[in-house]
């Protein structure tokens, strides 16, 4: 049996900005403290060493890291599965903000791109590796780094809002107005408004819900949450939109930009989404904190 490694085995480094990505994929190992991650504990076996090297290659700003400081690229898991039709692209990107982005897989083989990962020419082949990618959809203005480069290289057709518009100003394909837009075959985008003039969170199979910076999932509460902290256009306008779309949205999986994803059945998120829209009514702006984030 191998002998158990010493705690600074793994360590974070001082560029860590908080952005909860690690402390997602590698629950248990890694954890919070004076507004850092920090690691809890040494893995105890591969299966733990498998969720720090996920964490590690995640990191936005590549913070955790082995002794040896360079993770094994053996051990690169990205894209990676979460459910049979939905993999996590990992590698986030500091340029936007270390959010998390998704492959969404189609039943005729293709693929849709939501937010995107930092940017390189190996990882895009890695991710169309999964299927041909035949569109790029920004949740919003935060996420819409590298969206152009990545269309380019797969031939996809880059969506946003107009109300985001200038952030991507040369994207293919315009959302417009605050009504439902069917997209693609199962997939309609939701514009909702809040979080950023443009923002929208897209809807696929009645299964997945990619919600961007709209709402997420709180380990702090065990709820559904907007991060009222970071709302940079509104949170009376996401108060709005969520009260006009709750009753419209029916899935099973929370995937957003930031925060933490959830599966549960659609019954109940949808009356998590009902309630959550009842509980932001009765929020009014606030300066802007990331440390007041509950993750």
């Amino acid at each position: 049996m191998p002998a158990t490694p010493a705690m600074d085995d793994w360590y974070v480094d001082d560029r860590c900005v908080n952005c909860d990505v690690a402390r997602q994929l590698a629950p248990g190992l890694i954890g919070e403290a004076e507004g850092r991650s920090r690691i809890l504990r040494p893995p105890r076996d591969a299966a733990e060493t498998r969720r720090l090297h996920a964490a590690a290659f995640a990191c936005p700003t590549r913070s955790i890291r082995p002794a040896t400081g360079r993770p094994d690229p053996t051990l690169d898991p990205f894209p990676m599965a979460l459910d049979e039709a939905v993999l996590l692209c990992g590698h986030n990107s500091p340029r936007t903000a270390g959010a998390n982005s998704y492959l969404l897989l189609r039943p005729s083989g293709t693929a849709m791109m939501i937010d995107t990962p930092r940017w390189s020419p190996d990882l895009a082949a890695r991710y169309a590796a999964s299927g041909p990618v035949t569109d790029v959809l920004l949740t919003h203005r935060d996420h819409a780094a590298h969206g152009r480069r990545y269309a380019d290289r797969f031939g996809a057709r880059l969506w946003i809002h107009e109300g985001d518009l200038d952030a991507a100003p040369d994207a293919d394909r315009v959302i417009r107005g605050v009504d439902p837009v069917e997209i693609g075959e199962g997939v309609t985008a939701h514009p909702l408004p809040g979080h950023t003039r443009g923002s929208v969170l897209y809807l696929a199979d009645d299964r997945y819900c990619f919600t961007g910076d709209s709402f997420y999932w709180s380990r702090t509460t065990a709820d559904l949450e907007v991060a009222e902290s970071v709302t940079w256009h509104s949170i009376e306008e996401l108060a709005r939109s969520l009260a006009r779309t709750a009753g419209d949205l029916r899935f099973e999986w929370l995937l957003p930009g930031h925060g933490d994803r959830r599966r549960l059945p659609a019954d109940e998120m949808s009356r998590r989404v009902r309630a959550l829209a009842d509980r932001t009514r009765g929020l009014r702006p606030r300066p802007i904190d990331f440390t007041a984030v509950q993750w």
